[in-house]
Formats: C-alpha cells, structure tokens, sequence
C-alpha cells in the first residue's frame, strides 16, 4: 500500500475531526508522504511521534490501534487478565488527557477495566499502580523529554516493566491484522463508568506511594539544606516536594514560572533536565536564596536532573553519570556503616553507563552487571533478581538521567531519587562540604572517568537510511585505529558477539539482541553507536578515564573528534 493511498483513506474519512482534516488541507506533499508512509512504529519502549494526521503521527487513531492491539494481548491472556485490567496515566503534553481516554474507551470496547488517573501524573507512579492494584498490564502516555510538538505511548506489563521484546512483538502481530484504524470501535465513557469499566483514582494511591518512597530514607534531615525545584511544566509538582518534605527537608522553593503544567513548556526550549538551557530559572532562584541544591524533572517525572556549586560558587549541572556516582556512593556507604549491606548485594547499570559506577561498587563488595540500554533491562533483572531469590539489589541507573532505589516501581523514578539526592547534599553539608566537593573525592579515590553524548538527528525516510548506513558502516568496516589508540575489541550486541581483535578470541555475550555496536580502546577508552528507538536519531556515547581531569577532558575530546569525523564522512 502507497501512501497515497494511505492518504486517500484518511481524506474520505467522514468522521475525521475537523482539526486533522484542516492539517490535511495545509500539508506540502513532502509532508504528506512523511505523515502516511509507513505506520508509527511501537517497540519494546511504546511508540513516540510528533502529534498530527496520519499513521505515522500520535492521533487518536494511532492510539486506538495500538490499545487494540494491547487488548488482544490481554484476552489472549484469559478472562483472569481481563478483569484485572489496565491502570493509565498521562503526563502534560498536547492530546495527553484525550489519548487516556482513547485508550480507556479502547479497552472499555473489548470489555477490558481501566484505572484511569483523575489528573496527570508520574511514569513512576503509573509503574507502582500497577504493582499495586495488581493490575495485568499499564499505559503511560508521554513523551519523555520531547519537544512539546511530540507526544507517545508506553506499555507496562502486569510486573510494572514496560513490555519485553516479546510482548511487544505480540501487540504488533495484533495491530497488523487491524485493516482500518479509523473503524475501530470505542465506547462511551458514561456507559463504561455505569459497567465498572472505568475507575478513576487519585490521591489515595498518591500517599500510598509516598509512604512507599519515605521508607526508603537513610538518615532524617539534619541541616538547614535549601533546595530549589522545577518541574518543568511536567507532573513532578505534586509528588516532589511531598516527598522531600516528608523526609524532612523544609526549604523548598518552586520556580513558579515553570510549577504549573503546561503543554506547550513555554519557559523552556525544550523540556530536558539533561540541557543547561531548562535550569536557567532554577539558577536564578537558586542565587537570589542562596540555594544547596537544584533540582528538574522531566514532564513525566522519571528523570532527574541535578546542580550545584561548584568551587567558584557557580551553579554547575551534574551528569546523569556523576549524579549516578553520588547517590550509589552515598548509599553503599550509608548502608555499610549500618550493616545493611548483604554479601549478595549487585549495583545494575546499562552498557553506555560510565565505569566509575564499577569502580564504587566494587569498593564496597557489591556487584555489578550491565543490562542493554532502556531501564525496562534493569526491570527485568530486578524481577530474575526477586524470582530467583539470588541477588540483592541495591541501585539501578542509566546515564541518561535515571535512576531507581526501591524496587516497588520498576522504571527509573525522579521521585525516589530527588529524595536521596537531598539526602546526600545533607550529608555532605554536615562534614562543610557541597555534592561537588563530594564528587571531586570520588574522582581523586576512583580516578577521573569522563563521559559524553552526541545525536545526529536525521528525520524522515532519507534521515532513516542514513541512521542504518552509519551503523552498518561501524558494523561492517570497523575502525582499527581512534585517535591514535588500537582498537583493542568489539562488542556487537545484534550479533551478541565480544570480539578481542588482538587475539581473534570471540565470547558469546550473555544479554539479548539489539542494534548497538561498543568498540574499547586499548588505553580503556570506549566509544558506543546505538540508533534511538523512540527518535530520529542515532547516538554516540564516549568514555574515558583518565589521572587528572584535565587529562581526562583532552582525551575524551581527541576520541569524540575522532570518532565524529568519521561519521560525517559516511553521511555527508
């Protein structure tokens, strides 16, 4: 099928809300063939897309099918799963609230129950509900961090993980056999309330989480610690605050311009508190009262991003790497003195994350073990982890801002760690240090590992092409030299091979399949290549470590340039 035809199907569509009809008339044909080409994919991390007309854009159509495909899944399940049903959440972007109800009204039509969430809140919680209620699958829509022109889709299973590859493979087989998105059936939400297929919750199930992230606390508040918050127009306004405050921490400031929801993230760019440009605000408020600590959420709350004064007292913004570093530090050292360390005790952090994580953990006897990229990894781990009764987990972080204490959710959660992270600043406050001074101890003890980032979003048919030719380049042709440093191995994880090319040994690697290449420098340097799986990208991550910072730094620029030169030459 063309996309024209695709096209047609939509324009003849007599009940197409006026709104998607006007942005048909207004499309160029580039646009149109963008929009209708092929259907926006979902994966193991849900579907995300800029909102619009067309299979290829978040609508309400693209929401129903996917939610048919999902209720399929369910009753495939057994009437058991049916009734158990399914919890929804939303965050503050465009089409969020509207897209819950598609969904309930989706479910409602195959006579599957919904929990629906009476206002907007957090990914977190969303994963908590569903453990809670002890629901068979959970749906949050978001974006993320997205620009405010995109919205999406996440699918949580009965655990509260999002949905394992093969799960997710299930959903698509049933969205495949939908013909006509624009014919699914819905029902009404005043005939689905009247049968008990939709229930509406609230505030109850919020204080039942609180309760839940209080008892992970470690020491109560014992310093005068000041903290500047934002949420960036997202759902982390509610639950943050309540949660430092119950864990003691009284001086609490909002920045009101960014406090209440809004989907268009007005004050900001772009909603991320991985950029320096969302905390200009926080930096503001932070000066004018002397602040100890800033914090930003990302709209659906799940990351969290960190600044603080640096030794010039200027407000500097933490990695999710060095925030990472902070809080395991601070809780394995919190938990030994304690005697709360168990002997089977392991630290979980994907491939892409820095090493210095390693290096802590190790210092104090605990494990460590990489998962792929995305925490539904870490998830699944923690759910082996409990089944098997073998390990302990103690910490579980990504480098892209997330991170997870208690296993009572299963997705990273901002307010778990917006907690702990004040906790540590009070620590460090106690002995006349910042969380800067705190990071510089680990770098002079562990050595100084420095890491860094680089996308190239290439959008579109032609930007996918691209994505795979640089990929397949790496794969095919990899480099046996990066900035004057033998490449030493390969890690394929499509092939799940660990090639050792100075000894031509290959070990099996023990994770599952996905499209990410990792090449090691024989000076421990690394550089990985992973395509996006929810943007038009494809990302770059860089590793080194170094004596000294500065020494440090140069290197990691000399192997980025390396590295970059070389995909520029392949797409250019």
């Amino acid at each position: 099928m063309t996309w024209k035809t695709e096209w047609k199907k939509w324009s003849t569509h007599k009940e197409l809300p006026s709104e998607l009809k006007k942005q048909m008339n207004e499309m160029s044909e580039t646009e149109q063939e963008d929009a209708f080409y092929k259907q926006l994919e979902f994966g193991t991390g849900g579907m995300r897309g800029e909102l619009g007309v067309g299979p290829n854009r978040m609508n309400i159509y693209t929401v129903r099918k996917v939610t048919a495909g999902l209720a399929a899944y369910i009753k495939e399940n057994g009437t058991e799963a049916q009734k158990r049903g399914v919890v929804i959440a939303y965050d503050s972007r465009h089409g969020s609230a509207e897209f819950a109800l598609e969904a309930a009204k989706t479910l409602g039509a195959h006579g599957i129950k919904s929990y629906v969430f009476e206002e907007l809140r957090p990914t977190p919680e969303l994963s908590f509900a569903v453990r809670y209620l002890r629901a068979y699958a959970g749906i949050m829509i978001t974006a993320s961090h997205n620009p405010a022109e995109y919205n999406g889709y996440k699918v949580y299973g009965e655990d509260g993980a999002q949905l394992p590859p093969k799960a997710a493979d299930v959903i698509v087989t049933h969205m495949n056999k939908i013909e006509n998105e624009l014919l699914l059936e819905v029902k009404d939400e005043r005939e689905l309330l009247s049968q008990n297929l939709v229930n509406y919750i609230g505030e109850n199930l919020d204080q039942v989480y609180l309760d839940y992230v209080k008892g992970l606390q470690l020491k109560k508040a014992a310093t005068n610690i000041h903290i500047v918050y934002t949420p960036l127009h997202g759902t982390g306004q509610k639950l943050v605050p309540q949660a430092l405050q119950n864990a003691g921490f009284q001086h609490i400031t909002i920045v009101d311009e960014q406090k209440n929801p809004g989907p268009n993230f007005s004050t900001v760019s772009s909603p991320n508190p991985e950029e320096a440009q969302a905390f200009q605000l926080a930096i503001q408020y932070g000066k004018e009262r002397g602040a100890d600590l800033l914090l930003a959420t990302d709209p659906d709350a799940d990351r969290l991003g960190v600044a603080v004064r640096n030794n010039d007292g200027e407000y500097i913004l933490l990695t999710g790497n060095q925030t990472g570093a902070l809080l395991l530090h601070y809780m394995l050292s919190q938990k030994k003195e304690k005697g709360m360390l168990a002997d089977n005790s392991v630290m979980l952090k994907t491939i892409v994350t820095s090493e210095l994580g390693r290096a802590i953990a190790e210092n104090y006897g605990v494990e460590t073990v990489d998962t792929l990229t995305g925490f539904k990894y870490i998830a699944e781990k923690i759910e082996e982890y409990k089944r098997e009764k073998n390990k302990t987990l103690q910490f579980g972080y990504e480098e892209s801002y997330g991170y997870l204490i208690g296993d009572f959710v299963r997705d990273k959660d901002a307010v778990q760690a917006a907690m702990m992270i004040a906790e540590a600043a009070d620590y460090y406050k106690q002995q006349e240090m910042t969380l800067y001074d705190g990071l510089i101890e680990l770098y002079e003890t562990y050595g100084y590992y420095k890491e860094s980032l680089s996308s190239f979003t290439l959008k579109g048919k032609d930007g996918a092409e691209q994505i795979s030719r640089i990929v397949n380049r790496f794969r095919k042709h990899p480099p046996a030299e990066i900035a004057d440093a033998v490449v030493e191995r390969i890690e394929d994880y499509q092939s799940r091979k660990r090639i050792n090319l100075l000894t031509a040994q290959i070990e099996t690697m023990d994770l599952p399949l996905s499209n990410v290449l990792k090449f090691w420098l024989q000076d421990g340097s690394w550089f990985a290549i992973r395509p996006s799986g929810t943007e038009p990208k494809v990302k770059f991550y860089f590793g080194v470590k170094q004596g000294t910072e500065s020494e440090s730094e140069e290197r990691l620029k000399e192997v980025k340039a390396s590295v970059i030169e070389m995909v520029e030459s392949i797409y250019s």
